[in-house]
Order: structure tokens, then sequence, then C-alpha cells
């Protein structure tokens, strides 16, 4: 057993926050001494350690309470969330590195390739791989067999247009590396079920608390975790430029309709006022 300046030394987390872990019931010690000082074990270094992650990944600590309830909390998950951050880190750097050398060589370089035949290739492999059957069937009715299939799309995929639509959802993704992993290994349909009951659970809150404005603490908090919840159901880097996209759609008519009926008139336009609030500050 560790006491809480044991923990601080070992984690760097500061006794003070330390102690308002406990007094939210986000991190409870394992114990205590007679005395009254706290006591943590080896399991709640290890939840500390999960805390950790989220804050990290900038999620408010109410709504890390409420995913470390969540039975769909995947470790996994939250490392590739965090390599994806270091990978875009390293990314940036390397082109930041090769656009210097370049200067210094007096070359001025307009490469547009994200990714190249070969790693295209793979992509196009990985997602035919998991594709379901049906759609399968029917791309190869389409162009008449795979490999004509595969060709169409690296030509098409080639083009600078394309490329550099590649770019910025690279950049979203954290790097290629993340980006190439998120479609090599998709999550499984009972994970992303799971997501999209959250994000439909955070929907039901926010029609709760629409009254209390868009830039109250309890709706700013809940718009936090539908960012996050979007953040892990697409594996992405960063769900900023996603969520605000996700703001315009609920002024497009179809999406306001059907958003109203379920939850009320005004509120696809609360919710694009709350999102816009909350990732434009």
């Amino acid at each position: 057993m560790m006491t809480i300046k044991d923990v601080s030394k070992r984690t760097g987390v500061s006794a003070r926050a330390l102690r308002y872990y406990d007094a939210i019931g986000l991190l409870r010690p394992a114990g205590k001494t007679e005395a009254g000082y706290r006591l943590y074990d080896e399991k709640a270094l290890a939840a500390l350690q999960e805390i950790l992650y989220f804050r990290e990944l900038d999620v408010p600590l109410s709504t890390i309470g409420e995913l470390m309830e969540n039975p769909a909390l995947d470790r996994e998950q939250i490392l590739r969330a965090q390599r994806a951050l270091l990978m875009a880190k390293k990314d940036r750097l390397e082109r930041l590195i090769d656009s210097i050398d370049a200067a210094l060589k007096g070359e001025e370089t307009m490469d547009f390739t994200v990714f190249s035949r070969e790693e295209t290739a793979e992509l196009f492999a990985a997602m035919l791989a998991h594709m379901p059957a049906a759609l399968q069937e029917t791309a190869i009715g389409e162009f008449g067999s795979v490999e004509k299939w595969r060709e169409h799309y690296l030509d098409a995929l080639s083009a600078e247009k394309i490329q550099r639509q590649y770019a910025k959802v690279v950049e979203w993704y954290g790097g290629k590396e993340a980006y190439a992993d998120a479609v090599r290994h998709p999550l499984s349909e009972t994970i992303r079920m799971s997501y999209k009951r959250r994000i439909d659970a955070v929907l039901d809150k926010l029609a709760e608390k629409r009254t209390l404005g868009a830039q109250s603490h309890a709706v700013r908090e809940l718009i936090g975790e539908y960012g996050f919840v979007m953040k892990k159901l697409l594996q992405l880097k960063d769900e900023k430029a996603i969520m605000l996209s996700q703001a315009r759609t609920y002024l497009d008519d179809a999406v306001r309709r059907v958003t109203d009926e379920r939850y009320g008139e005004g509120f696809a336009a609360f919710l694009h006022e709350a999102i816009t609030a909350f990732y434009e500050r």
C-alpha cells in the first residue's frame, strides 16, 4: 500500500489533485490508516493511469467518471489514441525538418502526394478485407473484376485533388500511420454500436438540459463527451473538425426535421449553437 505522497512521487500527480479526485468520487483510495491518511494499491494506480490517459485527451473529469464506469471502455483504444497523438507530432516534426533541409538546398517542392501507389494498394486491400460481401459483389459487378476495381481505385486516388483531401483526413487521424491503422483495424460492430448508443444517451441528456443554454457548464460537459465519443468511434486524433462539420449538418433541412421530430422543436439549432460555441471558444 502507498501513501498519497508515494503516489504523487511515483506518478507526478499532485497530492492536491489526488485529494480532489477522491472528493468527487473519481479515484477512491483502497483504504485509510487509523489516522485517516489515504492508502492506494496497484489497482488504484491502474485506475489513475486510465484517468491520466483521458486527461491527456482533454476529457472533462465528470465525463471521465462516466466513461470509467462504462463496460465498453477499451484500454487498447485509449493507447491507440495516445500513440496517434505522438505519431502526429512526429510526422509534423519530420515534415518541418524536410522543409528546412529543402530550403537550405535552395529547393522548392510542391509534392501533394500523401499516399504512394503502393500504400494506396495496401489501403484498398484492407478496405476489401473488411467490406461486407454484398458491397463487394456490387462493386465487382460494376467494374467487372476485383483487379479492374483495384486499378480504378488506385488511378482515382492518385489524383492531386484526392490527395489533398487525403491530407486533411490524415491530419484528423494524427498521421498516415494512424489513418492506415484505422483502415486496417476497424472497430468491431459491437464496439461501434456501443459508441452509437453512448451518443444517443448524450443527446437525450442534452435535450433535458437545453433550457440551461448552450453556454452552460452542464451542456458544455455533454458536448465534450459527445466529441470524445465521436473521436473514439471514428478513431480520430482530433474531433474538432468533425464536430464543427456535424454542427453544420444540423442546419440541413432534412437533418433538422428528423432531429426536431425526435427531441423537440428547435433542438437541431440548439445543437448547432452548442457544438459551435464549444469548439470555437
